[in-house]
């Protein structure tokens, strides 16, 4: 049972590498990132929703006058992940964008633990964690720098303060989502119902990127949504907001049962891995990324000082 587990956790982390990919079929019929975004998180509330009417969970709404608001805004962290997924995949490739995230994942955790933030436990800087800090540097430094090398011909090249901010993006994107596991913790401590803190999650997700949408087409900066091409759309690029749902609360599960070190390590490395895969060998149509051996070894550092970082 408990081999069942851990390779549970290491699926869910492939999904989230898998919805990345998927999405940008969605923004190519969607024609926006914005509304792809919206779309996904729509897709994700609604079978949420649905989840947590079969298992009778609804009654644990009824305690939400006693939640403290900011408990309520773990979302938030949603639509920004999944847009910068959209935006980052076609110019860093999957290997690189899924790289940044979880770099911006492992320092934000480790940020949130150090320092006892948002409600954890605080704990103590140890050797293992300073190893592994640096491993995962190292091995994002080491494939951000194969990117363009191992670009398929005809991508075009971007300036140095371009390639910083898009950098900085997927960082950014990456350290919102412990963030936001911290807070669904504190509104789950609450609710008790880990389902009905997912639909929570991701109905205020989906509010938040439609507010936007709203707003970036009001003053044309960004298309507005098409609906007609969705019709056209290849039936894997629906699995965004199926993935999105099975890994927030495959991780909503499993934590309890495996803890919370084992199962971050373990979907980091699926994220990895996946990617990698993706890249390599051109899925769901994206274009190709070989995996040179730079490439491979950092990808092998952000694996051991994931795994360092969280099982140390």
């Amino acid at each position: 049972m408990h081999t069942a587990l851990l390779a549970a956790a290491l699926l869910v982390g492939c999904l989230l590498a898998v919805q990345a990919s998927v999405n940008l079929q969605l923004n190519s019929a969607v024609g926006t990132p914005y509304g792809a975004s919206a779309v996904q998180l729509g897709v994700a509330t609604g079978l949420l929703a649905v989840l947590a009417i079969a298992a009778g969970a609804l009654g644990a709404l009824g305690r939400l006058p006693d939640v403290a608001p900011w408990h309520l805004l773990g979302g938030l962290a949603s639509p920004l992940y999944i847009t910068s997924g959209i935006l980052l995949f076609p110019r860093l490739g999957a290997l690189a964008a899924v790289g940044l995230f979880v770099t911006g994942q492992m320092f934000a955790s480790l940020a949130l633990d150090l320092f006892g933030l948002l409600g954890l436990r605080q704990q103590d800087l140890n050797a293992g964690i300073f190893v592994g800090a640096v491993a995962v540097l190292a091995g994002i430094v080491m494939i951000i720098r194969g990117v363009k090398a191992a670009a398929p011909p005809g991508v075009p090249g971007m300036s140095s303060p371009r390639r910083a901010g898009w950098l900085a993006l997927g960082i950014v994107a990456g350290a919102g989502l412990p963030v936001q596991g911290a807070v669904n913790a504190r509104l789950r401590t609450q609710l008790q119902e880990p389902v009905v803190v997912a639909a929570i999650s991701f109905a205020v997700a989906t509010l938040t990127i439609a507010v936007v949408l709203l707003v970036l087409s009001a003053t044309r900066r960004t298309p507005k949504p098409r609906i007609a091409p969705l019709r056209r759309m290849p039936w894997w690029g629906w699995l965004g907001g199926v993935c999105a749902a099975a890994y927030v609360t495959g991780t909503f599960l499993l934590i309890p049962e495996i803890g919370a070190a084992v199962t971050i390590a373990l979907t980091v490395t699926g994220q990895q891995l996946t990617s990698a895969l993706i890249d390599h060998r051109g899925l769901f149509r994206l274009p190709r990324r070989s995996l040179t051996k730079p490439r491979a070894a950092g990808l092998a550092l952000l694996i051991a000082g994931s795994l360092t970082i969280q099982l140390v």
